[in-house]
């Protein structure tokens, strides 16, 4: 759009990567066949003994997307997706390869611990020098500088040379001048995960506040799903340096997840490969519908799921064990636990063999979304945990589908129960 405060069309960042290769022997005909193919590889010299190749890598490719004023974008992907790179690229700490960026306005950066800090400064230093760098005036900072040490917590410290601050300490400092010196742009990366929760959230809420009083941009990227769809309005996602998707936070959050979900709500070991140990192997564990206990890998609100775990007691005679699972949503958030031990008052003994556990979800208990066994355990003697499986099983539940005025999908909270209503 013409009006766009950061405008970004098919930008490209090229990196020239060097490998290089030990050369134990050599013989006459490999010198010569090397040196033949050195008329078409790029080479350099060197230790001796070794081949150094250059290779090019593109970390962005084609990248184009506009951003509004007063919105909040949060940048999503795995690691190495090119996040990164592209907050420096529109920061302007490394030009891109290809491409344009148009930015209307002032950029604040805080892309890691002590951006644009002078380790020998104390922390009042800093404060005047973060924003000159900025842009601003002294009497700009001056305005602003008790709030922003108020917001950072650094009062006793403020005389202090900043490299004797601990990492928490460099965060909240150098996130309060980048908040607080009324930039048009505000660009984040992971940093904030150094700080603790309670700083998380007010830099979360600050950001948001910002935004939406000010009119001020955000550009945020995080892998904590839960800080992304609490903040942010729309998502960019990227993956091997290309924009694949982007829509609605909710909308990017769902696509991006899905990818780890699909096809997996089944997970199956032979005896002989089996994970576990002396006392006793894992052999099945399964998600599937009460009603229609297919292979579907999606299920929906108005269904009851059944949650078998098998494993096989290996000890003669019987022994002390429960099986105990941790349900966990896309965003992270743990639904609830679920135990063998939650049904008996007293230690339930098994005897050697199969042995299978089933756990029934009732319908309209979980919303629409994807969600993940993200810990299935085999507890002895109802405290001692014996081995433990990750991300065995995970499946997706969609919303159901029902009349104009039948049973309507809460928009928020972890579970939908439908709970009983006296008048």
């Amino acid at each position: 759009m013409a009006n766009a405060i950061i405008k970004v069309e098919n930008i490209g960042k090229k990196y020239i990567l060097d490998h290089q290769q030990r050369e134990q022997y050599m013989s006459l005909r490999d010198i010569v066949a090397n040196k033949v193919k050195g008329i078409w590889k790029k080479k350099k010299e060197g230790p001796p003994g070794s081949l150094i190749t250059k290779e090019e890598f593109w970390a962005l490719k084609n990248v184009s997307f506009d951003v509004q004023k007063g919105e909040r974008v949060g940048i999503i992907g795995r690691n190495g997706a090119g996040k990164s790179t592209l907050l420096k690229v529109l920061s302007r700490i490394t030009e891109p390869t290809d491409g344009k960026i148009v930015l209307r306005g002032r950029v604040a950066s805080l892309l890691e611990v002590g951006t644009g800090f002078h380790p020998e400064l104390s922390g009042r230093e800093n404060i005047y020098l973060n924003g000159a760098i900025l842009g601003m005036s002294r009497a700009e900072i001056k305005r602003k500088f008790d709030e922003i040490v108020a917001f950072a917590e650094v009062e006793k410290f403020l005389d202090t040379p900043v490299k004797r601050y601990s990492s928490g300490m460099y965060v909240r400092l150098a996130f309060a001048v980048a908040a607080h010196l009324e930039p048009e742009i505000l660009v984040v990366d992971e940093v904030l995960a150094v700080g603790d929760a309670q700083f998380q959230k007010k830099c979360l809420g600050k950001m948001k506040d910002v935004s939406t009083n000010e009119g001020r941009t955000v550009l945020f990227v995080s892998h904590n799903m839960a800080a992304m769809q609490s903040l942010c309005n729309r998502g960019i996602l990227m993956e091997k340096g290309k924009l694949v998707y982007q829509g609605g936070i909710n909308e990017t959050i769902s696509f991006y997840l899905k990818q780890f979900t699909e096809g997996k709500r089944k997970a199956e070991w032979a005896f002989d490969k089996a994970p576990g140990n002396e006392l006793a192997k894992f052999i099945r564990a399964e998600v599937r519908s009460v009603i229609n206990p297919g292979i579907a890998n999606v299920f929906t609100t108005g269904e009851s799921l059944e949650i078998e775990l098998v494993f096989y007691n290996l000890k003669k005679g019987l022994t002390a064990l429960d099986v105990t699972f941790h349900l966990v949503d896309e965003l992270g958030h743990v639904v609830f636990v679920g135990s063998t031990g939650q049904q008996y008052t007293e230690t339930k003994l098994f005897s050697d063999g199969d042995v299978r556990a089933v756990c029934r979800l009732p319908e309209n208990l979980l919303h629409a979304g994807s969600y993940n066994l993200s810990r299935i355990l085999l507890v002895q003697d109802r405290g001692i945990v014996n081995f433990e499986i990750k991300d065995a099983v995970q499946f997706e539940i969609a919303e159901k589908q029902e009349g104009q005025w039948g049973w309507m999908a809460a928009k928020e909270g972890v579970v939908k129960p439908r709970l009983e209503w006296i008048f």
